[in-house]
């Protein structure tokens, strides 16, 4: 490792905004530290191995970290059929680094906490209670405060320790380093996945200082869903239980996604797999609705949602949970004493004139990943 670092050291780094390596693809041996970010989902489990290859051909495997932030209870959480228990997107995600090779002290989870003097979860739906308004996609205040800076605050002293024992620094707290230490963040977004992503530059510079160069690679932007779906297969490794009609069926007519059970970028068929999956997460987001006056998505209510799924006709739940966990209930707690406090976001009420959803009947057709 030495040999491969001190080869680091003569490189003469990037213009400010430019990539450590001069290309399309990175050269992961001018990094000190690769991370690749699990979500718990399909495509993460693809950039892992994508990445590792990559890592073991480039003998930099012992550089490599994995990052999960964890949502809580807002998360799709584990379940048992049976005697089958499918694991929740938390520890899948753990799961899919030790598959890859990961040792599991190399494996960072971080969930958001108050800043209390006797700290506790600080969940999403608090965070949005509190705030006043559910995340746009312009405005994914969700991404930045409960996973990115997360990731920030875990990969600190691991930063400050590499100053030291790359010769960067004498301190771990220094300032001033003889150059910044390189960073490499692997995502797993895909092009298919929306045209924001799909305009993305698969390696990019994201950040640049005296302390931090931070390059972003996505190995896996121009695999298609279906080449998800066979890597899986291909490889044998299980998808998170969601993603199926019902825990254990292998048929991917669940929903699309994973990760967070209600996310604001979800498709209509998705939420209402999620709304009849997570009946009591549904009413508490439709009570922020009601409080804040704001709507879940900009032209889908969580109140209209929750009526289209009580009709007949549509995609099957396959397993309804009834959340009755101490962390649902601290989340419950948390989120009805913040809806009893003014929001620090005021906006103007946008479900006064928004068009109600048609609803389901026997006759409607079933409702496609288009809806």
């Amino acid at each position: 490792m030495s040999e491969a670092l001190s080869s680091l050291d003569a490189h003469p780094g990037p213009e400010q905004g430019s990539t450590i390596t001069a290309g399309p693809i990175p050269d992961l041996t001018q990094y000190d530290v690769i991370t690749g970010n699990l979500s718990g989902g399909k495509d993460s489990w693809l950039m892992e191995c994508l990445m590792m290859q990559e890592a073991r051909d480039a003998g930099v495997a012992d550089r490599v970290y994995t990052f999960h932030a964890t949502l809580g209870a807002l998360e799709w959480p584990s379940v048992q059929v049976g005697t089958d228990i499918f694991p929740s997107v938390s520890s899948l995600a753990a799961l899919q680094s030790s598959a890859s090779g990961i040792p599991e002290d190399r494996h960072l989870e971080r969930t958001k906490m108050t800043l209390d003097d006797a700290p506790a979860v600080y969940d999403l739906l608090t965070y949005i209670a509190a705030y006043g308004r559910f995340p746009r996609l312009g405005t994914r205040f969700c991404t930045k405060a409960f996973k990115e800076q997360l990731e920030e605050a875990a990969m600190t002293p691991i930063i400050n320790n590499l100053k030291v024992t790359l010769g960067l620094a004498r301190t771990p707290t220094a300032r001033k380093l003889a150059r910044p230490i390189r960073r490499l963040k692997v995502l797993g977004l895909r092009s298919d996945e929306s045209r924001d992503r799909a305009e993305r530059p698969a390696y990019r510079n994201i950040s640049s200082n005296s302390i931090r160069h931070t390059d972003e690679w996505c190995p896996a932007k121009d695999w298609t869903t279906q080449d998800v779906k066979d890597f899986h297969a291909a490889s044998g490794f299980q998808h998170h239980w969601t993603y199926d009609s019902f825990p254990g069926a292998g048929d991917w007519a669940g929903t699309s996604r994973c990760s967070c059970s209600f996310c604001v970028l979800s498709s209509k068929r998705d939420l209402i797999i999620s709304v009849r999956r997570r009946p009591r997460l549904a009413d508490l987001i439709a009570l922020v609705e009601a409080v804040r006056g704001d709507t879940f998505q900009a032209e889908r209510s969580m109140h209209d949602l929750i009526e289209l799924s009580q009709q007949k006709g549509g995609p099957d739940p396959g397993v309804v949970l009834d959340d009755e966990t101490p962390e649902f209930e601290q989340m419950e707690k948390a989120v009805r004493v913040a809806l009893s406090h003014p929001p620090r976001k005021e906006i103007e009420r946008a479900t006064l004139n928004r068009p109600r959803l048609p609803l389901l009947t026997e006759q409607s057709a079933p409702c496609d990943v288009r809806c």
